[in-house]
């Protein structure tokens, strides 16, 4: 199980502080969301990856368009020198084969993953959108996701196990909304603690503002990284 630290501070400045008290962290994963790529760009990367070559960098933009657009953007992504990104699973497989077609042309691709619900969704709200159980749902975007050849799924801790289970070990899973500590859930509906990321299979967790927001940000880096090591 790997740590995923959300860039998801108001500046750039604010972020880049953050990850040079964790300059030391070698093979540290970073997630860069929507805000912060449009806010800061190509820069930015750049940026972190100057602070310390080895941070790995997820760039979640969750691309969802018509399979060209999306191969489209691929291609500038690649560019980008990213080690993980994000598409819909929803966009379907002719858009996810479209995806990983392009990434077979580039040496060294970036991991994709597919998202299949949204963490700000509970029951309620995924049916008034999609009209069928989360569950149900989040596993048959899974089993497309996999069919097309898509590296794994971000999907929350409450699907994951089920998941690994029937599409196998080998088969990602990236859960954001992990709560390490109990932390207040905010907008979040479908959050977890560490031990249930581990009972999960969780390969991926993405922790942010129980880090972020914290007075010593560093020390609570050390503690979750501690207490992975422990499970």
């Amino acid at each position: 199980m790997k740590l995923c630290i959300a860039l998801d501070l108001p500046s750039a400045e604010e972020n880049l502080a953050l990850l040079e008290s964790l300059k030391d962290k070698d093979y540290l994963w970073v997630k860069v969301g929507l805000r912060s790529f449009i806010r800061d760009g190509r820069a930015f990367l750049e940026q972190i990856k100057a602070i310390n070559p080895l941070f790995r960098v997820f760039l979640d933009l969750k691309l969802y368009d018509i399979p060209n657009t999306m191969g489209d953007s691929v291609d500038e992504i690649a560019k980008l020198g990213v080690d993980m990104i994000t598409i819909h699973a929803s966009s379907g497989a002719e858009a996810m084969k479209e995806v990983v077609e392009r990434l077979k042309k580039i040496p060294n691709p970036p991991l994709v993953m597919a998202v299949t619900a949204l963490t700000s969704f509970d029951e309620k709200s995924f049916f008034e959108i999609y009209h069928t159980g989360l569950q149900t749902q989040v596993l048959e975007f899974a089993k497309l996701a996999k069919e097309c050849n898509i590296n794994g799924v971000v999907c929350s801790c409450a699907e994951s196990k089920t998941i690994k289970e029937q599409l196998g070990a080998d088969f990602l899973t990236l859960t954001p909304a992990i709560r390490p500590f109990g932390e207040s859930s905010g907008d979040q509906k479908r959050v977890a603690s560490l031990e249930d990321a581990k009972e999960a299979q969780s390969d991926f967790i993405v922790v942010g503002r129980p880090i972020y927001k914290a007075q010593n940000p560093k020390v609570v880096v050390e503690q979750i990284l501690r207490e992975m090591q422990i499970s």
